[in-house]
């Protein structure tokens, strides 16, 4: 189930486009599974069909209950967000560290449960949760719009369950990124200098450069390597000119 099966639970959402916002990030993020508890609005509207662009099939899709109780029903975690400081000894937590929790048993069925647009949760909406988040924002303005703050949960929760980056071999280096211009530029000169590059494509085809060595995460070392081959060849140039021109 993992996270194309974690339910997006919104209560009493009253703007389509918001809506329709919606349901086009969670298919940026791969979440399908949106649950609406008493709708103020229509989830197929031409507002909400319009802002959700590429994701209609989840507007579609999305399953309508009356209740809160009914949206959680067969989930094993819930976790809710809310915008209010509680006195409540349960803490509220930051997205990044809670949201994972959701996802820990890929095979039970869970929810992340928004409130309404103009005052979120009710304490006994809270209640169905067992954990809380607050995404932290600055003071002066405190309050998110809601298909934002699905928006920031969505990312979060993309990034737990993406593949696993692999580090770079302990040991190593990354050269820093104003050596690997000075070797851009060095290279540039050189194919201008032979005719692989023409000044008006010339940036154009550089960009093609970039982006393969940009893959490659090239270390200092090899910058230096790469450095080292352009100058042998500017020198054989010259040596071969010199040797044409006795």
């Amino acid at each position: 189930m993992g996270l194309a099966g974690l339910r997006i639970v919104l209560v009493e959402p009253a703007g389509p486009i918001n809506l329709g916002s919606i349901a086009r990030v969670m298919k940026n993020f791969g979440l399908h599974h949106l649950v609406l508890v008493n709708p103020q609005c229509d989830p197929l509207s031409a507002e909400a069909v319009k802002m959700a662009v590429h994701a209609k099939e989840i507007l579609e899709s999305a399953v309508l209950v009356t209740t809160l109780p009914e949206a959680l029903q067969g989930c094993v975690r819930a976790i809710a967000t809310t915008a209010r400081v509680r006195d409540w000894e349960t803490p509220l937590e930051n997205p990044r560290t809670a949201l994972p929790w959701l996802l820990e048993d890929p095979d039970t069925p869970a929810a992340l449960i928004f409130g309404r647009e103009d005052r979120g949760l009710s304490n006994e909406e809270l209640n169905y949760a067992q954990r809380f988040v607050r995404i932290p924002t600055h003071q002066s303005y405190s309050s998110l719009n809601l298909a934002t703050a699905v928006a920031i949960c969505c990312y979060e929760l993309a990034q737990y369950a993406a593949p696993p980056i692999t580090p770079a071999p302990s040991g190593t280096e990354l050269a820093p990124l104003d050596l690997v211009e000075t070797y851009y530029e060095q290279l540039e000169s050189l194919l201008l200098d032979i005719g692989y590059l023409y000044p008006h494509t010339a940036a154009s085809r550089m960009e093609k450069f970039r982006q393969l060595y940009n893959r490659a995460h090239l270390q200092t070392k090899e910058v230096a390597m790469l450095r080292g081959i352009l100058r042998q060849i500017e020198w054989a140039l010259k040596t071969k000119g010199n040797d044409e021109n006795l």
